[in-house]
């Protein structure tokens, strides 16, 4: 009974438009209150929890793909892709999803990948034929492996919540990536050679490709620095955040020479607007999730499972759902942050590792960004190419069902996910 009032306020204050920093905040300091306890834990929960130094890395990792938007990195990439693959059966929408696969590896970010890939493809793909839903739902989609293809910023929140290693976290998001990737391009030379056939693109000379990769090729090496870093241990996720961000002014100044004192300036504050954000929620998802324990809410629910749900596949079907519902209502981070405490134990409780109900829960997120009401994605391509709601809406449908199928996938082949940082 509990639980059912305050997920019915909860959904009252988001329902009146409260924004969900202030609704998780408000609520989880109400219930302090009525609970009897110190309302002084909500201070001290903001304060424990905004200087955490894994965190850091969230602004960093913002502010360097904020740079490389306003630098054009996005269309360099995608000319060096479409230079390699344009010519194949639907090149163009492979040479979308692999820009946005690329740029992922950069950013960390669902709506920066989203963003940066959209302003270049979406008008080269409806100028050669493919129908709008498809460009639209394809751009949406893509955009949403900026947190699945490490480094990804709820991955490092969920390594904050959780206490896990973010290193592990990024390495198992390696597989599940590439297989999401690979379905996208499977099923996008596929619609675009049987149901939408487009125009086809001459196959470029060795002279394009070398130059478009040329161009190009900074960004892959701040890739490949980020990455390798991380990895190899030479430094943490949040050093090489600072280190990313560092490089990606040097290559748009210095070495690309197209990051203008303006483009700067409007990144520096993009970022902190998406910062204050970010922190924000986490501030009062910190306070609610303060109260909730307090309340023994995830021990009760955690109960509740083991008392009801005896197998691991209907745990995870019956988590699925939930989430997916969620995800109509709450964006990405607040639903890594309001359901992890709440579902990890239970899932614990039934054997699941946490590195790999992270790499579950973030996939289930990326859902979350491109369904209707709130996914931040379908917002992003709205405005990008000024087109209706309701068709970028029913574009992501068949990227969506392959997101479920990657689920099922990583359900059926854990190692999908483990192998990497456990078993490599």
């Amino acid at each position: 009974m509990t639980v059912a009032v305050i997920l019915g306020c909860l959904f009252t204050l988001l329902l009146a438009r409260v924004p969900v920093a202030f609704a998780l905040g408000f609520l989880g300091l109400a219930m302090l209150l009525v609970g009897g306890f110190s309302p002084l834990m909500a201070p001290q929960s903001m304060l424990s929890t905004l200087d955490g130094f894994i965190l850091l890395a969230v602004p960093l990792f913002l502010l360097m793909s904020n740079v490389l938007l306003k630098a054009g990195v996005g269309a360099d990439l995608f000319n060096a892709v479409q230079a390699w693959v344009g010519h194949w059966p639907g090149g163009l929408a492979v040479a979308t999803i692999l820009s946005c696969a690329f740029f992922a590896a950069i950013s960390g970010s669902s709506v920066a990948t989203a963003a940066t890939i959209g302003t270049v493809a979406i008008p080269e793909m409806i100028n050669r034929g493919y129908d709008k839903k498809f460009v639209y739902g394809l751009l949406a989609a893509g955009g949403t492996l900026g947190i699945l293809i490490p480094p990804s910023i709820p991955m490092i929140v969920y390594g904050f919540v959780t206490e896990e290693s973010v290193i592990a976290l990024f390495l198992a998001g390696i597989g599940p990536g590439i297989t999401l990737v690979t379905l996208f391009v499977l099923y996008s030379m596929f619609y675009s050679r049987i149901i939408n056939r487009s125009d086809d693109i001459a196959k470029a000379t060795p002279s394009q490709r070398r130059t478009a990769s040329i161009r190009a090729l900074p960004s892959v090496a701040l890739a490949g620095l980020i990455m390798g870093g991380i990895y190899s241990g030479a430094f943490t996720p949040t050093e090489a955040a600072a280190i990313g961000f560092a490089a990606s002014l040097i290559i748009g100044a210095l070495v690309l020479r197209s990051l203008s004192w303006e483009g700067f300036h409007a990144a520096v504050k993009d970022s902190m607007v998406t910062t204050v954000a970010i922190l924000l929620i986490v501030a009062g998802a910190k306070i609610f999730g303060k109260a909730i324990a307090l309340y023994r809410i995830p021990q009760d629910i955690s109960m509740l499972i083991s008392q009801n749900v005896d197998t691991a596949v209907i745990f995870i079907l019956v988590v699925s759902v939930v989430l997916l519902i969620m995800g109509l209502v709450f964006e990405a981070l607040s639903m890594v942050l309001i359901m992890t405490p709440v579902l990890l134990p239970g899932a614990m409780g039934l054997g699941f590792d946490p590195i790999w109900f992270g790499i579950y829960m973030v996939i289930l997120v990326e859902c979350a960004l491109i369904t209707p009401p709130v996914g931040l994605n379908l917002y992003v391509i709205q405005s990008v190419a000024k087109a209706p709601l309701g068709d970028v809406s029913q574009g992501v449908l068949p990227f969506l069902a392959l997101m479920l199928l990657t689920v099922v996938v990583l359900y059926l082949v854990p190692d999908l996910a483990l192998y990497i940082p456990f078993k490599l």
